[in-house]
């Protein structure tokens, strides 16, 4: 009796557990349903999550790659994340990229994004996140073509070099946040793929001449913004010559331009550390050199006006792509969602609460 009114007592001044969060599954089509038509809110709260990075106030290792020996094209990517501030959740990006997916006629690219507690560690809820993923490369881009063309005439000339999803939502990201081009230019390796863009952009209203370009000198030589959104795994771009009209160059798929490139640029990333690996363009010159001298800053410096971007030669920004953004859009979408009304949780999912049953 005596170790029965023990226990209980004890039971009574333990303090209560935090509850566990019914777990939800968010589809594509939901994620879509809430981030289309905010694309300027979208660039503000990915400006947000910059300062929160750059303050500190997040945790962002380095992401983890799969690759597969008899596929070599072929990567599986983890990033993992924890952003602070208003925001305040934990979790992992899984995405995959399968460039030969395309020759099938589906998107290279697939992810989940799966969002923790912060209290308990426990996960409550799966995104589908391609559309995620997409939605925040293209609000930093946009993001960063504002930023670093303040203190140089508005580029009224845009070259897309790549024409995948990835440059349609850039495409969308620039046209919602008040740019207007009078000359839209288009490259790609794949005349089909060119030749869809174009029709893409006659039909979202771009009243921008639009041209598609013969070779990639031609484009980048004819731009006053250059977007990069390729699936190239190594440099193939290796003219300084091409940029001596000092573009603003959006780097996005982070491969694409050769050591020399970079090296006569003036040159921002999103984040140091993340950038300068795996093998990227600036990775690249920093191994040429033996040191990160070429490097002006990150875009949140930018930003807080710790750096400046110079106008006399070209001006490239290389996002790595932070696990943070994708938690920051992600929270985004399951708030709204959830405020909707339409979260489709699964009961049971976690079918053991109880420490001891």
């Amino acid at each position: 009796m005596t170790t029965t009114v023990r226990h209980a007592a004890m039971e009574s001044a333990m303090p209560e557990p935090p509850p566990v969060r019914p777990f939800a599954v968010i589809s594509g089509a939901q994620v879509q349903k809430v981030l289309e038509g905010r694309e300027k809110q979208l660039v503000e709260l990915v400006e947000a999550t910059y300062r929160l990075h750059g303050a500190g106030d997040s945790v962002n290792p380095p992401s983890y790659f799969l690759r597969f020996p008899d596929r070599p094209s072929s990567r599986i990517i983890a990033l993992p994340a924890s952003i602070g501030g208003h925001i305040g959740v934990d979790g992992l990006k899984w995405i995959s990229s399968f460039p030969e997916n395309v020759q099938a006629g589906i998107p290279r690219a697939s992810a989940v994004l799966i969002l923790n507690d912060r209290d308990t560690g426990y996960p409550f809820a799966c995104l589908e996140s391609s559309i995620i993923s997409a939605t925040r490369t293209a609000a930093s881009a946009a993001l960063a073509a504002d930023r670093l063309t303040r203190n140089r005439p508005r580029p009224t000339r845009v070259g897309f070099f790549g024409v995948g999803l990835i440059a349609r939502y850039i495409h969308t990201f620039l046209a919602a946040n008040g740019w207007s081009f009078d000359d839209i230019g288009v490259y790609d390796l794949s005349a089909d793929s060119a030749a869809g863009f174009r029709c893409y952009l006659e039909q979202s209203g771009s009243t921008g001449h639009i041209t598609v370009h013969d070779s990639a000198e031609q484009l980048i030589r004819m731009s006053d913004l250059v977007v990069f959104a390729t699936v190239a795994g190594k440099p193939h771009v290796t003219d300084p010559a091409w940029f001596s009209h000092h573009p603003v160059v959006l780097h996005v798929s982070l491969r694409d331009l050769a050591p020399e490139i970079i090296l006569a640029s003036a040159n921002f990333v999103d984040d140091v550390e993340h950038c300068l690996k795996a093998e990227t363009s600036p990775h690249l010159a920093e191994q040429l050199t033996g040191n990160r001298d070429f490097l002006q800053g990150t875009l949140d410096d930018v930003m807080s006006g710790k750096a400046e971007v110079p106008t006399d030669r070209p001006v490239v920004f290389s996002p790595f792509g932070l696990g943070v953004l994708d938690l920051a859009v992600g929270k985004y979408v399951y708030d709204e969602v959830t405020r909707s009304g339409q979260l489709h949780v699964v009961d049971d999912f976690f079918h053991e609460l109880r420490r001891y049953g």
